[in-house]
């Protein structure tokens, strides 16, 4: 009897590992993207104040990209800090520096105001960088290789490294905790589900979009199963991307990944005052692991 119900036991385990998905990074390792041809204007990299942001190259398999890096911020031997992905055209970057109004404060200078270190990485193909962009593909390779040269910096305490992103940099953000468990927090402002929402002609998707499988693997909606470190996605109800957000809520599971509305804001509102509390948060995120946690209610008790 127990020799039968011991085969029966292997018999479901084989069944099971065999049902199991790939996960996103698996599925990226059989599959080769086809980029189109692209005729795109590269942007010169802006020079940043040396006192806020030094101007480095770090390295990636598509060669050396430009990125703008806290310096150190003293007292403490060892930082927290937090890559962050802008929205737009987030291959390139710009001015990070300059304040900005706090009801479209995209520079989520809280974070560095708070004594927390930044990188901003550009990615492949934007500004004067070597490769092609690959429309939130190849960039998640660079967003990883961003990681490493910053766990090198010694004043960045390498098991503290955080990843945001706002509107593409949102999508880009979230793609990257479905890809890698790198980060000990993700948070994503305002990503989209399906990037063929983008469309053909956007300039964000340089492949074939009748691919199915091109786009698949570019769409958060298909890999929140993947999603390993704890992952926070916020977006304001007013104006912006909260049906995708509500349509991915509707397909997770799993205690990881989390979706918060923030109802008297919108897609671009919602940044600075929510940036200041993930800044808090962030600060007192000291713990072996990390014991980051929001509630709905928290959140929206900062858009009053």
């Amino acid at each position: 009897m127990i020799k039968k119900l011991s085969c029966s036991l292997l018999v479901i385990a084989i069944l099971f590992t065999g049902c199991q998905r790939a996960n996103l990074k698996n599925s990226r390792d059989v599959f080769k993207t086809v980029i189109r041809k692209q005729n795109t204007l590269q942007e010169p990299l802006a020079i940043a104040p040396a006192k806020i942001f030094s101007t480095v190259k770090y390295p990636t398999a598509s060669g050396e990209l430009a990125a703008y890096l806290s310096p150190n911020p003293g007292k403490a031997k060892k930082h927290p800090a937090i890559i962050w992905i802008t929205g737009g055209d987030c291959n390139s970057i710009g001015d990070s520096w300059t304040p900005q109004p706090r009801n479209n404060d995209q520079s989520a200078a809280a974070f560095r105001q708070a004594g927390i270190v930044m990188m901003f990485p550009s990615l492949r193909g934007g500004n004067n960088n070597p490769g092609s962009k690959e429309g939130f593909y190849g960039e998640i390779d660079d967003i990883l290789a961003a990681v490493k040269y910053l766990e090198q910096q010694d004043y960045v305490d390498p098991k503290r490294i955080y990843l945001g992103g706002h509107s593409t940099g949102g999508t880009m953000a979230l793609l990257a905790a479905e890809y890698s468990d790198r980060f000990r927090a993700v948070f994503s402002f305002g990503p989209v589900a399906n990037v063929t929402t983008y469309g053909q002609d956007s300039g964000f998707l340089p492949f074939d979009l009748s691919n199915q499988r091109e786009a698949e693997l570019r769409s958060p909606i298909h890999w929140l199963f993947s999603v390993e470190s704890p992952t926070w996605v916020f977006e304001g109800t007013k104006r912006g991307n909260i049906a995708d957000l509500r349509s991915m809520a509707k397909e997770s599971y799993g205690n990881q990944i989390n979706f918060i509305e923030a109802k008297n804001t919108d897609h671009f509102g919602i940044l600075a005052p929510a940036n200041e509390l993930i800044a808090k948060k962030i600060l007192q995120d000291t713990a072996e692991k990390s014991n980051i946690s929001f509630t709905e209610a928290e959140v929206n008790r900062v858009f009053p």
